[in-house]
């Protein structure tokens, strides 16, 4: 039997993070393993040791119309690859809800299917409606990454279980060896991916707003994407922007607080891995009230729930 793991956007944020971590479970325990993702990016899902890859095109795009077209000509892509190389005995590993190719092939050839769900908010509503019934039509299991996403898509009969997300061995041993000395609080953090739903226009109006502290955004986008979507947007100096970060570990070791300042009108956090991280290095959080990500926060013990 062979795993075969599907994604569709390798990059540095949450899903490829936790899929790494299971892929190198899977190799260490004596698995035979590939990954099929979008080909040309760097990712946490890149150049993990004992995996086989095989790549298909995607492309992002800032327009919705061209960004949904590439998508659907990925998966057509996607469907063919899975559908031409799984046998029946294989694994079918599907990380998120958006290669539904790679699902529906392998629907087709009999294999198991397990979708992992990440997710809560997919825009446009009938694409949401569309991959969810995928969801509910090609898997075998469903694994959630929370509390609040299993209730959310309990409409679905298939066998589920809710696995909260987790932190490596490799960056929990270093968090717990850190022991920071502290003087005066004053250094915030966010981690987050470039977008308006998450809350980095009010991140850089909290620090306009707060020239008392420190304020550093670590961002999952390269510096000509962040210069773009910047342009017209002047940095108070006490903030600074960076782009994607292969460790993070120097920001916790920083910061005397995470933020995590997603809009509920534009975005749920099902979970939040940089939320469990900051907390591995004992920072107090301040998060949404809303979604998976408010069932690791204790109002008042180990951090705030913030609209």
């Amino acid at each position: 039997m062979k795993i075969i793991c599907c994604h569709l956007l390798n990059d540095y944020s949450g899903s490829p993070k936790v899929l790494m971590q299971l892929v190198k479970g899977w190799v260490k325990n004596g698995k035979t393993v590939s990954i099929l993702t979008c080909g040309n990016r760097e990712g946490f899902l890149s150049h993990i040791p004992g995996v086989t890859y095989s790549f298909f095109w995607y492309k992002w795009s800032a327009n919705n119309f061209v960004r949904l077209l590439n998508y659907f000509l990925s998966q057509v892509e996607l469907f063919f690859k899975v559908l031409f190389t799984v046998d029946k005995n294989d694994l079918v590993y599907v990380n998120t809800v958006l290669p539904f190719g790679a699902a529906l092939a392998a629907k087709i050839k009999g294999c198991k299917v397990i979708y992992h769900v990440h997710e809560i908010t997919v825009n446009p509503k009938i694409l949401k409606w569309f991959l969810f019934a995928m969801v509910g039509y090609n898997a075998t299991e469903i694994i959630y990454v929370s509390e609040y996403l299993s209730k959310h898509h309990k409409k679905s009969t298939k066998k589920s279980s809710i696995f909260y997300n987790a932190i490596d061995d490799v960056f929990l041993s270093r968090a717990m060896q850190f022991k920071k000395i502290v003087n005066s609080y004053q250094c915030v953090l966010m981690v987050s991916s470039l977008k308006i739903y998450k809350g980095v226009f009010e991140f850089v109006a909290l620090a306009e707003k707060n020239s008392s502290y420190e304020f550093k955004l670590v961002l999952n986008a390269t510096q000509q994407e962040i210069d773009s979507f910047f342009k017209n947007t002047s940095f108070p100096k006490n903030l600074i922007v960076y782009p994607s970060q292969t460790n993070t570990h120097p920001f916790y070791e920083w910061a005397d607080v995470l933020v995590n300042l997603s809009r509920p009108d534009g975005w749920v956090e099902t979970f939040g891995l940089t939320v469990i991280e900051a907390m591995a290095y004992q920072l107090p959080c301040i998060v949404p009230p809303i979604g998976g990500i408010a069932e690791l926060v204790v109002e008042g013990e180990n951090g705030f729930l913030c609209d």
